[in-house]
């Protein structure tokens, strides 16, 4: 229930994230929805947490970590203006697929055959959504899909080098990280002036800081109340039981997320796309069971 909770509350905040992005800058979004969560988390931790410390044990792996969370934000919210919600879920969901090959090749973990051939299924799955070589195809749809590649390195640097920060530290330190990289390109983007055609074509990503509503900064404000949620329920939900059981519930983002995008803007999936996703879900949890298979093995030859 924790993980369905916190995935709901996910999928709820991205969607959001999505028809604002037709309204403000991608790093106007970022920017104020950091500053509320870092806002949210401090006064979260003060109440509690006794005499806690937002200094990292080791700066520079917390900031590479932060990095990709932050490459992963904006090549997923990029591509939110020209893409569906199934779409960019569907992209971000190859993330197992990445962790899995890059924990061969960074933590040397062995990738045996059955799991490669899932892998190749997923990676299937993923030209099945973006379709390269049609009609369909277009180079934003591999946005997602770079999202996805930057969440797994995110995913195998907290994994190999930040075991020992406090999550409530990782959490700040992504924020202001997020703060930081909105703020650094709303900066820049005012230095070069974009012409009216760029910003035109582009409005989400070569604009710098549009006029807000006051329905907008609320909307901004709820998308942080859903990302704490989302958060705190995955949290307890993988302190509570096994990543590898959890791993069909992950990908229950993609049924949340094409809801959403069936309620906000009626759309509806080709039969394409569904097959893709369901190709990579199925992959996905067949690599992560099959490492909890090897883990057993390791675990029992160990005694």
């Amino acid at each position: 229930m924790s993980m369905l909770i916190g995935l709901f509350a996910l999928s709820l905040q991205d969607s959001i994230g999505k028809l604002l992005s037709d309204h403000i800058s991608l790093w106007q979004f970022q920017t104020v929805r950091a500053v509320f969560n870092i806002l949210f988390v401090y006064l979260l931790a003060r109440w509690t947490m006794q005499g806690f410390s937002l200094r990292p044990n080791r700066l520079p792996p917390v900031l590479l970590r932060s990095a990709f969370h932050v490459a992963a934000l904006m090549f997923f919210f990029g591509s939110a203006p020209f893409l569906t919600m199934a779409e960019m879920a569907g992209g971000l969901y190859t993330f197992p697929l990445f962790v899995a090959v890059l924990s061969a090749v960074f933590l040397g973990e062995r990738v045996g055959l059955l799991r490669v051939t899932a892998i190749l299924v997923g990676f299937t799955g993923t030209l099945f959504i973006i379709r390269p070589g049609t009609d369909a195809f277009r180079l934003v749809s591999l946005l997602p899909v770079a999202a996805g590649l930057c969440y797994a390195m995110f995913i195998i640097v907290t994994r190999k080098l930040c075991r020992d920060e406090s999550p409530v530290v990782l959490t700040m330190v992504s924020n202001i990280s997020i703060l930081t990289c909105g703020a650094a390109a709303i900066m820049i983007l005012t230095l070069i002036n974009p012409s009216a055609e760029l910003r035109q074509e582009f409005p989400n990503i070569m604009n710098t800081w549009l006029p807000m509503a006051p329905w907008m900064l609320l909307l901004v404000i709820v998308c942080t109340v859903f990302n704490v949620i989302g958060n705190i329920g995955m949290s307890k939900a993988y302190q509570s039981a096994e990543a590898s059981f959890l791993a069909p519930f992950d990908y229950t983002y993609l049924v949340f997320a094409t809801f959403w995008g069936f309620v906000f803007w009626g759309d509806v999936p080709p039969a394409l796309t569904i097959s893709g996703m369901v190709m990579i879900a199925a992959s996905g949890m067949f690599v992560a069971w099959r490492e909890k298979q090897a883990k057993e093995r390791a675990a029992a030859a160990a005694v």
